[in-house]
């Protein structure tokens, strides 16, 4: 590994200080850790079970490595913020050249990896699309060994297949309660007694009594992010739609659980179903109807940005457990970089990624405050466990959740994440399957049991068995 230069400046740090004082833009674009809303199949890359020991990627040589590297990043507001760290790895790094490009990644890579033309050499990638590019993808394996004992075992679970790991590992995005506090305080309801998702049920019945026509918590109605709600709760079981050899698993006793729990859910009346942050899903969390939202810690967006009624009356804890002392916590989404084996310089770029989410200066640009967000990217937590010190948060306090420590809040939550398994290449594509089904089952048209005999039969025919 080339090491980092220790005697420069901290630019980070004094762009830090500064930012802080800075006023937020009203209008920043959150595409920070929340996936890119595709229900599209990413495509098969070619023969997942080809041995690709000959394809690891290996540092530059020499202590002032240079040349010209192309980065593809999704425009928006995480686009601003690794575009300003740039500075920061020119410090260590002066002699490479970082050309930053804002692409439609979801339109452009897929064509641009067959085609082997204009590839660029490193490109921010959602988690559920790592495997199914993997065949034109470096493996990381030798340059990330160094870290990989201090990544979340989810993370590096997701970006792996046959051995190899194809995805430098950027947010841990864990799976959190987030609540009304004051209007559950009004009616009288204690929320930091759940503990179960039981008691959840307990608590949004005890609510609806005393709020009358409300639905206090939260049914997702986007069929693509609904499935990714689904294997939320499914990682706090320990499963996924898919294990470690992209078989199907959906038939068992952990999601008949699940999908009983949300069809209890939507029978009772007890859930708001709304498509995420969508005008009809704002009004019922301003009104106070729908006052529970289990979701990824990014929607701690809504609070401080959308939120403008309810703003600081919301809080985080994390989510209930399936059963007494179980997880409390689970993933949803998340993103990573990959490094195109066809990229000109793929190990220059490789030296980038490790600045940004392996040295302090590089995540503590990204998570600190910065430009982009005065306080710090509420967003979602570092993957790496050295950046994610309970001790040592990297973001502030968060007004729209009255001022809470959401930083403390998240990293525990994140460290009780159950490890996951690769994404099969065909996730995206079973939202036509299973992401619908339940939809359907909301609908009243499916059963728990019927929601898994279709999908599986469907997922299985369709996608996994034309691979």
């Amino acid at each position: 590994m080339h090491p980092m230069n220790p005697r420069r400046i901290s630019a980070a740090r004094r762009r830090a200080a500064g930012a802080a004082a800075g006023i937020l833009a009203a209008a920043v674009v959150l595409t920070a850790c929340g996936p890119a809303i595709s229900s599209g199949e990413p495509g098969d890359a070619g023969s997942a079970g080809a041995d690709r020991s000959a394809d690891r990627l290996q540092a530059p040589a020499g202590e002032s490595p240079r040349g010209e590297i192309t980065i593809w990043d999704r425009s928006g507001d995480l686009y601003n913020v690794f575009d300003a760290v740039i500075d920061d790895f020119n410090e260590v790094y002066p002699d490479v050249v970082v050309h930053h490009e804002a692409v439609d990644i979801d339109a452009k890579l897929q064509n641009t990896l067959i085609t082997g033309t204009d590839v660029p050499d490193g490109v921010f990638l959602d988690d559920a699309k790592v495997a199914g590019l993997a065949d034109h993808l470096w493996d990381l394996s030798d340059v990330l060994a160094p870290y990989l004992d201090d990544i979340a075992p989810q993370k590096v679970d997701v970006a792996s297949l046959d051995g190899g790991v194809y995805g430098v590992p950027f947010d841990l995005d864990p799976g959190l309660l987030y609540y009304n506090e004051k209007a559950l305080t009004d009616a009288g309801v204690d929320a930091t007694a759940i503990e179960t998702y039981d008691d959840l049920l307990a608590a949004a019945r005890e609510y609806q009594e005393q709020v009358p026509g409300s639905q206090p918590i939260h049914l997702e109605q986007s069929a693509f992010l609904g499935q990714l709600q689904l294997e939320m709760y499914a990682s706090q079981l320990g499963t996924s739609v898919a294990d470690e050899n992209g078989e199907l698993r959906l038939d068992s006793d952990e999601y008949r659980r699940i999908l009983g729990w949300l069809r209890t859910v939507n029978d009772e009346g007890l859930g708001t179903r709304a498509e995420y942050l969508s005008p009809g899903d704002v009004g019922a969390l301003e009104s106070g109807d729908q006052v529970f939202y289990p979701w990824a810690i990014w929607f701690a967006f809504a609070p401080e940005q959308q939120l403008t009624r309810t703003s600081g009356d919301w809080r985080a804890m994390p989510l209930p457990a399936w059963e007494p002392g179980g997880a409390r916590s689970g993933a949803m989404g998340g993103s990573s970089f990959v490094l195109p084996e066809e990229g000109e310089n793929a190990e220059l770029a490789w030296l980038f990624y490790e600045f940004l989410m392996f040295h302090e200066d590089g995540y503590s640009a990204v998570w600190g405050p910065n430009d982009t967000y005065p306080n710090g990217l509420a967003t979602s937590i570092p993957a790496y466990a050295p950046a994610a010190d309970p001790a040592e948060p990297l973001f502030g306090p968060v007004e729209g959740l009255g001022g809470q420590d959401l930083w403390t809040t998240a990293v525990e939550a994140g460290a009780e994440v159950p490890g996951g398994v690769p994404t099969p290449t065909w996730w995206a594509g079973a939202v036509d399957y299973l992401g619908t089904n339940v939809q359907r089952m909301y609908d009243g048209d499916l059963t728990p049991d019927e929601v898994i005999e279709q999908s599986s039969e469907d997922i299985q025919a369709n996608l996994v068995d034309r691979q």
